[in-house]
C-alpha cells in the first residue's frame, strides 16, 4: 500500500506538466512544492518550438494562446548575440509564444488538477529513501513533519534540486561567470526612437538596436509597441537567489557600468535577473528516483530550459504509467534516461554554440559572428537551426535493424478522413495512449495489434499523399514503427510485432 502513485517535488512547469500526463496515463500524483504560493518573480517569458505541437496533440494550445501576447509570433530568435530570423520564412520551423512563466504555471495547474492530480504547497522534501518496492520522502508541512510513500520519485525541483542531492547523482559542468539583466520598461520622454528601431538618448547619442558591445559588458535592446525591452551583460562571479526579485536602479546601473553613461528608463513592466549554468546530471534515473527539467539540466543559454524540461516529462510519464499498470516491458523505465539525456546533451550542443558566439570579445570572435549570422540568412540553414533550438531534430533510436525513416521522429499531424469523419493525428492523441493509425487499409496490421487492444488504440484511416502504409505512435507522440509503402506482409507484420512487444509488453 502506498500513499500514490508518484510522488513529484516541485510545481514548476516541468512538475505540473508531468502531473497532468500522469493523470492522462491513469496514475495517481502528488505534487510537493517548498512554496506556499506560486512565485511571481518574473521567469521564462514563453515557450516554442516542439513543445507548442505536443500541447496542441493534447488539446491545450488554445488555452495558451487565449492569454498570449502575440500567438503567432513567428520569432527573431537571439542566438549568442545574433538574431535567427523566421519573419520573412511562409513554413517557420520554429514558433514562439510569448507568455510568462506565472500564467505558464496557473494553466498547468488548472489542467493537472482537472485531470484529478494533488498539488501541496508550502510542503517541502528533507528526506527521501527507496526500497525495491517503493520510494518513501520525509515532508515538512505546515502541521510538522511527516512521510509520504510512492512507488517512484521525480524530483522536478530545480537546478539546486534537493531530490538530486539526496539520490547523490552527478551534476559536472559550468558555472559561467556572467550576469544578465533583462527589463521591460516604457519609453521615457527623453529618449527618441528613430525609424528604423535605434534610439538617440541626451549624453550617450544613437545607439543602434539589437547588441552594442563594450569593455565593460553588452547592451541589447529592441522596442515594440511602445515597450522598450532591454538586457544587459556583464562579467560578475556574484551569486544571486533565485528569489531576490530585481530593481530598476540595479537595472540603470548595470546599464551606465556598460554604456559608460545614464540610460533613462521608464516604469517597468518586468524585471528578471539570470546567471548561466551548464550542467547535465548523469543519469536521471537511479532506481526509483527520476530527474526531470532544471533538476536534470542547465543550459547556458535562454529559451531552452522550459520547453526541454516538458518534454522531459512527457516522455516519462506513460512510462511510469505502463510500469505501474503492470504492461512495462523490461527496460522501458530505462529508455527514459536514454532519449532524454541525447536530447538535452543535443540541447546542450546548441546552448554551447550560443556561448561561443556571446562570449568572444576580440577580433575573431566578431568575424565568427559575422559569418555565422551570413551563413543563416540562408533558408535552408535557417530552417536547421530553427529545427535545432526547438528541439524538432529529435531522432530517438529504435531498437532493429530494420528502419523506415521516420522511426523516432516525432508524428506528423496528417489530416485524416475516416468513416466517422474528418479528424488528425493530434486529435488521435489527446488521450495519451499509443495509436497504431492504418493508412493503406491492411487488416493485417490490425489483426497483430488487437492483441494489444487494451493498451493501443487501432484507427483506420485514409490521407493524402501517405507517408506510410502504417504508423505505430507512442503516447508522447514519437513513431515506434512505420510501414513502408507497399511492404510485404512478412516482413511488416514480424517487426510491427516486435515494435509493439518492446514498447508495450507482451
Amino acid at each position: 500500500m502506498t500513499d500514490t502513485d508518484v510522488i513529484i517535488v516541485g510545481a514548476g512547469p516541468s512538475g505540473l506538466m508531468l502531473a497532468g500526463e500522469l493523470r492522462l496515463a491513469g496514475v495517481r500524483s502528488l505534487v510537493l512544492e517548498r512554496q506556499s504560493q506560486r512565485r511571481d518573480t518574473p521567469k521564462a517569458s514563453g515557450i516554442g518550438g516542439r513543445i507548442l505541437d505536443l500541447l496542441r496533440y493534447r488539446g491545450l494550445l488554445d488555452r495558451f494562446e487565449a492569454i498570449s501576447s502575440d500567438p503567432h509570433l513567428a520569432p527573431r530568435f537571439p542566438f549568442g548575440n545574433i538574431y535567427l530570423d523566421f519573419t520573412g520564412m511562409a513554413d517557420v520551423p520554429m514558433h514562439a509564444l510569448p507568455i510568462p512563466q506565472r500564467e505558464i504555471e496557473r494553466l498547468l495547474d488548472e489542467h493537472a488538477r482537472e485531470l484529478g492530480a494533488e498539488i501541496r504547497r508550502g510542503h517541502e522534501v528533507v528526506g527521501v529513501r527507496q526500497d525495491e518496492d517503493t520510494v518513501t520522502a520525509d515532508v515538512r508541512g505546515p502541521d510538522g513533519t511527516h512521510q509520504v510513500t510512492a512507488r517512484y520519485l521525480v524530483g522536478c525541483d530545480g537546478g539546486r534540486s534537493r531530490i538530486r542531492e539526496l539520490a547523490a547523482i552527478p551534476f559536472p559542468g559550468t558555472t559561467y561567470p556572467e550576469v544578465n539583466r533583462l527589463a521591460q520598461v516604457t519609453v521615457p520622454d527623453t529618449v527618441t526612437v528613430l525609424d528604423n528601431g535605434d534610439i538617440e538618448v541626451p549624453g550617450l547619442g544613437r545607439v543602434a538596436s539589437g547588441f552594442t558591445r563594450t569593455d565593460r559588458g553588452v547592451f541589447a535592446f529592441a522596442i515594440m509597441d511602445g515597450v522598450w525591452s532591454m538586457q544587459t551583460t556583464e562579467d560578475e562571479s556574484t551569486e544571486y537567489d533565485d528569489d531576490e526579485p530585481l530593481t530598476i536602479a540595479e537595472v540603470a546601473a548595470s546599464a551606465r557600468r556598460v554604456l559608460g553613461a545614464e540610460l533613462p528608463l521608464g516604469e517597468p513592466i518586468r524585471l528578471s535577473r539570470y546567471t548561466f549554468k551548464d550542467r547535465q546530471a548523469e543519469r536521471y534515473r537511479d532506481g526509483r528516483i527520476m530527474l526531470a527539467g532544471d533538476a536534470a539540466h542547465l543550459f547556458p543559454a535562454t529559451g531552452t530550459a522550459i520547453n526541454v524540461g516538458m518534454l522531459d516529462t512527457v516522455n516519462l510519464a506513460w512510462k511510469l504509467g505502463a510500469a505501474i499498470n503492470g504492461w512495462a516491458p523490461d527496460g522501458l523505465l530505462d529508455t527514459y534516461h536514454d532519449e532524454r539525456h541525447l536530447a538535452g546533451a543535443r540541447a546542450m550542443l546548441q546552448t554551447r554554440a550560443q556561448v561561443a558566439l556571446r562570449r568572444g570579445d576580440d577580433l575573431a570572435a566578431d568575424a565568427l559572428r559575422q559569418v555565422f549570422q551570413e551563413l543563416v540568412s540562408d533558408e535552408p540553414a535557417l530552417r536547421r537551426m530553427g529545427e535545432l533550438v526547438g528541439h524538432a531534430d529529435i531522432r530517438y533510436p529504435m531498437p532493429g535493424s530494420e528502419h523506415h525513416p521516420l522511426t523516432g521522429t516525432f508524428a506528423p499531424d496528417l489530416t485524416l478522413h475516416t468513416d466517422a469523419g474528418v479528424t488528425s493525428v493530434a486529435g488521435l492523441l489527446r488521450g495519451a495512449r499509443p495509436v497504431l493509425l492504418d493508412l493503406a487499409d491492411r487488416p493485417e496490421f490490425r489483426e497483430v495489434a488487437r492483441e494489444w487492444q487494451d493498451r493501443v488504440d487501432i484507427r483506420t484511416a485514409k490521407t493524402g499523399d501517405r507517408p506510410a502504409d502504417a504508423l505505430l505512435i507512442r503516447p508522447d507522440a514519437h513513431i515506434a514503427w512505420a510501414a513502408t509503402i507497399d511492404e510485404p506482409v512478412e516482413t511488416a507484420v514480424r517487426t510491427l510485432r516486435d515494435a509493439l512487444t518492446h514498447w508495450f509488453g507482451a
